[in-house]
């Protein structure tokens, strides 16, 4: 028999917690609404005996702590694939990986369908030397299945303390049997900006958005600037595969080549930011060619717009995800914090690339590699996360996504050839598709 005592104390509870944040929105609106509050009691109500029903009679003592983390999830995942809560060790993992150094095996994963699939490794981590690519499905961490688990729940499993192995199974296209993987965990130092002299032009490979980025992009050019001496004709930002990061870090490097104007503009319910350039161009006018594809994401796009709407620099490869939204990190107390979607952004002329990406000025197909072929990459972008929120505006047809794929010898990277001819002189920008 239910226990209506109980029952009641947790209804209790949580109308009280209704009540404190209905009394906080008040006090920050001055309005309300009856109807809809009313509303919300009631299924606050419903919850509440549903709770109940569940820890009285499910076949084993549930966790009250997951019940209720997992309804939280549940409710946030409801409402787009990038809002979800962290409790308190995801928020301190989040910090450690922003900060730029976390232990694991430096690998950027995503869920679609269910099924946990690898973004990009990080270079010069236990994943990327693994050999493990763009796309592949992981479906068992040391011999157990993850189906089932959250995108968090999974990641919780192959971060660990250095030193400690792993065996992940994958499934990969163009492969008819799945692949044991070990790897041996470590401490990952995510180096955001890499460069090097292409002889007389600047190359620098923008890996994610973290706390360091922009330091790091100021060191890359004084050093290139050395390095090449007088000859240096530009640069080439490869922003390819990079999943994206802190937005005012992406504001900070679309500046660093801006003298003036709106580097983005955020949206939300009911306030609008934007975001301006200050006096001064890092690299002192020099031509600029951006590489982008189907992994550049988020800031990176942020970025990559910016630099296309100023004209300041010439876009190179295929289109970009298309995440156009920007999430902010709400803290709970000691409850860890809540990460919601709480604005769009849109580019300095106003266009939102949200489901759509960002078509670059010039199309380059990177040529894959014959095992490939056989079997075409499975090209998917925002567009194809399941809840994600839909584009908008007079033309907001959605757009899949494009090939993530990267030549590791830069002699057979077609787009990076193609931007070294273009910083050269050697060819002109020509929006026809080149492959």
């Amino acid at each position: 028999m239910l226990r209506k005592s109980e029952s009641a104390v947790w209804t209790l509870l949580l109308l009280a917690l209704l009540i404190a944040g209905s009394t906080i929105v008040s006090l920050a609106r001055n309005e309300t609404n009856s109807a809809t509050t009313s509303e919300i009691y009631r299924q606050f109500q419903l919850f509440g005996e549903v709770l109940e029903y569940v820890r009285s009679y499910y076949v084993e003592k549930p966790d009250d702590s997951k019940l209720i983390e997992s309804a939280i999830n549940g409710m946030l995942s409801s409402l787009d694939p990038h809002s979800y809560y962290l409790n308190p060790k995801d928020l301190r993992e989040m910090q450690a990986q922003t900060s730029g150094k976390f232990g694991g095996l430096g690998l950027e994963v995503t869920m679609q369908d269910g099924l946990i699939k690898v973004v990009s490794p990080i270079d010069g981590t236990p994943a990327a030397r693994a050999g493990l690519q763009s796309d592949d499905v992981i479906t068992s961490l040391d011999k157990k299945p993850i189906g089932g688990l959250t995108l968090q729940e999974a990641v919780d499993k192959m971060r660990g303390p250095p030193r400690a192995p792993i065996t992940l199974t994958i499934v990969r296209k163009g492969v008819d049997h799945p692949i044991d993987v070990k790897l041996v965990r470590s401490v990952i130092h995510v180096i955001p900006v890499k460069y090097q002299a292409e002889d007389d032009v600047g190359y620098i490979y923008i890996t994610s958005f973290n706390e360091q980025t922009t330091a790091d992009l100021q060191k890359a050019i004084k050093g290139l600037t050395k390095q090449i001496g007088p000859k240096l004709k530009g640069y080439i930002v490869d922003l390819r595969n990079d999943p994206g990061g802190l937005l005012d870090q992406a504001i900070e490097v679309a500046d660093a080549f801006l003298d003036q104007g709106t580097i983005v503009i955020t949206k939300g319910r009911e306030e609008m930011q934007r975001s301006d350039a200050s006096p001064g161009d890092i690299t002192d006018g020099k031509k600029l060619v951006v590489l982008i594809n189907g992994g550049s994401a988020s800031a990176a796009e942020i970025v990559a717009g910016a630099l296309q709407d100023h004209h300041r620099a010439t876009l190179v490869g295929t289109r970009s995800f298309g995440k156009g939204s920007v999430q902010t990190i709400i803290p709970l107390g000691s409850n860890g914090a809540l990460m919601l979607t709480t604005a769009r952004y849109y580019t300095p002329s106003g266009r939102s690339i949200q489901a759509k990406g960002i078509e670059p000025d010039v199309v380059v197909e990177e040529g894959l590699p014959e095992n490939m072929k056989k079997a075409p990459e499975n090209m998917e972008g925002e567009a194809n996360l399941r809840g994600h929120l839909r584009s908008e505006g007079n033309n907001s047809q959605e757009e899949n996504g494009s090939s993530s794929y990267v030549s590791p010898d830069k002699n057979n990277d077609t787009q990076l050839q193609y931007a070294l001819e273009l910083v050269r002189g050697i060819r002109s920008v020509d929006t026809r598709t080149q492959q």
